[in-house]
């Protein structure tokens, strides 16, 4: 087993999980096995309790496991299937030991951060990397990791910096991610901040074997010159990686770089010194994406965004499906709340400024999300959406919206409601679910990969699936559509057309008479891959730039 670590340098959020997943892509289009790790130093068990304005989105993995986004670019880049165990945190590592200690395990000892806590970090390490993550099963070849310095990340170096010499040097390779800045004052790009960052991580007992130094503009040589002498690494040993059109370009500037050859020697891989054809249809990708001239826009109506990261998968999602049309993506964040009745008394600018976005959408999504905030102004965009025959998408939370304002305005049951928002509305469209807990919030929703069925062939989203009789997608709900009613709402045109194995939960509807108007209690972006687009977005995108009739004529071929 090969181990290449990913630590960063200067600031949080420069990349690291994009320059391990195309590290890990281009040792994939070499013919290798790869799995990734990623190491977060909070104490949180898990992402599931965040708020996605602290690490951005939470993702959904097929076991349940609610993890960092991070985890969400190495399945889109590698095309594999993780697990709840390759997301490491300090909680979670803390647990372990603690649980070993009361079991006693450790009888008669004094249970320290060096050696128990360390030592635990590498067994875990060990032990995931072991795990087969591709569909054929067989075990991994190379393990991608990552971690950063924060003071309450030392346990993890030290653990690593032990690690090199169990793992062996030809077995274990070092990439430090740092930042080039540039001030506007000197227009002059920095490299002190590397040569600071690299001294830190020396100090702490880890030595870089190549230094990826992200910028906004490609570096000088001079200073990929004053790098190396600084930082004590051959020249070829410091790669450039400045902002780009699109990530789907990282793998190939690093490819251009050397990193194949730098590999191959370094931990002495079993590769030639090409890559395969899985870069060069990144490649391909990569230059169709700077070609693409026809626009459609998307409007998202959300919650949460003032970060974009907020909607990661989403994002990424209705890129892949814009992509395989051959269409730019223009998506248009509204914050919700700005399209309720409230907002144009409180800032009448902002009101009109959010219903001129929606108003000139080509589609209109409603992802999911929780708590009552900004709900109302959801519910007036799907009414929209519904009532001007745009396209639409609602996600989880979206679709539970949409049957509620479909309640209020076609069954005319003016108090219908969620009872996550109105515990004791009368009529409660959308219910808590009969596992729900309503004591521990961590881990306790439905979770990870579930089947669901279909129960006719008069569906669009079927045909959009290849016109398969059930899909695997993942879940991440507490609340369900309220099985004792649906017959209300089939009866007017809504339709319920996928279930549970069991039948009685409701995981997607269409709407009769609509260009599109389809909602889906899973979360279908999590299993969106860049040359494997998810249906329901597809069908979106289709649906918004008048494509969907001719694309399910065609038997749901794309057109060349």
């Amino acid at each position: 087993m090969k181990y290449i670590l990913v630590t960063g340098g200067v600031i949080s959020g420069i990349g690291k999980g994009i320059i391990a997943s195309s590290i890990g892509t281009i040792l994939k289009s070499c013919g290798l096995r790869v799995t990734a790790i990623k190491i977060d130093p909070y104490i949180n068990i898990d992402a599931g309790t965040f708020s996605p304005y602290e690490h951005g989105e939470v993702f959904v993995l097929n076991d349940g496991g609610e993890v960092d986004l991070d985890l969400g670019n190495y399945e889109r880049f590698l095309d594999i299937s993780l697990y709840k165990d390759n997301n490491i945190t300090t909680g979670k590592i803390y647990q372990h030991v603690i649980n070993k200690e009361r079991h006693g395990d450790y009888l008669g000892k004094t249970v320290q951060v060096v050696p128990h806590i360390t030592d635990a970090v590498q067994e875990w390490v060990m032990n995931q990397a072991k795990v087969p993550v591709d569909d054929d099963k067989k075990e991994p070849q190379i393990c991608l990791g990552g971690t950063i310095g924060d003071i309450e990340g030392m346990p993890f170096v030290e653990a690593f910096r032990q690690f090199q010499f169990k793992a062996k040097r030809e077995n274990f390779c070092n990439i430090h991610v740092s930042l080039v800045p540039q001030p506007n004052a000197t227009g002059e790009q920095k490299t002190k901040p590397t040569q600071n960052s690299v001294r830190a991580l020396r100090g702490l007992g880890l030595s870089p074997d190549l230094i990826v130094c992200r910028s906004a503009k490609p570096i000088e040589m001079a200073v990929k010159e004053k790098i190396s002498m600084f930082c004590h690494v051959e020249p070829e040993q410091v790669i450039f990686i400045h902002d780009v059109s699109s990530t789907y370009r990282v793998p190939i500037l690093l490819e251009e770089q050397g990193i194949i050859k730098y590999f191959k020697q370094r931990l002495n891989l079993p590769i030639d010194d090409q890559p395969s054809d899985l870069l060069m249809k990144w490649k391909k990708m990569a230059c169709r994406y700077e070609r693409l001239l026809k626009v459609c826009s998307i409007a998202l109506v959300g919650k949460y965004t003032k970060l974009s990261d907020c909607y990661a998968s989403v994002f990424k999602a209705l890129e892949h499906s814009a992509l395989a049309i051959n269409y730019k993506l223009d998506l248009m964040y509204i914050d919700s709340t700005e399209l309720e009745r409230s907002m144009e008394a409180e800032n009448s600018v902002k009101y009109h400024q959010a219903w001129h976005k929606l108003c000139k959408a080509d589609g209109i999504l409603v992802p999911g999300g929780f708590g009552i905030r900004g709900t109302e102004g959801k519910l007036q965009a799907i009414s929209w959406a519904r009532t001007k025959k745009k396209p639409f998408l609602g996600v989880c939370l979206g679709m539970q919206l949409a049957v509620v304002e479909f309640a209020r305005n076609c069954l005319n049951w003016e108090d219908a409601n969620s009872t996550e928002f109105d515990p004791d509305t009368k009529k409660p469209v959308v219910i808590d679910m009969p596992e729900h807990n309503p004591g521990d919030m961590g881990g306790t929703m439905r979770l990870g990969k579930r089947r669901t069925v279909f129960k006719t062939e008069n569906s669009v989203l079927r045909k959009l699936y290849g016109d398969e009789m059930f899909v695997e997608e993942r879940h991440r709900h507490r609340y369900e559509v309220n099985p004792e009613l649906t017959h209300c709402f089939e009866e007017k045109g809504l339709k319920f057309v996928g279930h549970d194995t069991e039948g009685n939960r409701m995981e997607i509807i269409e709407l009769e008479n609509h260009p599109y108007f389809v909602g889906v209690q899973f979360h279908p972006e999590f299993s969106s891959r860049p040359m494997k687009p998810s249906p329901p977005y597809l069908g979106l995108l289709l649906a918004a730039t008048g494509t969907l009739n001719a694309y399910l004529q065609r038997g749901c071929k794309l057109s060349p």
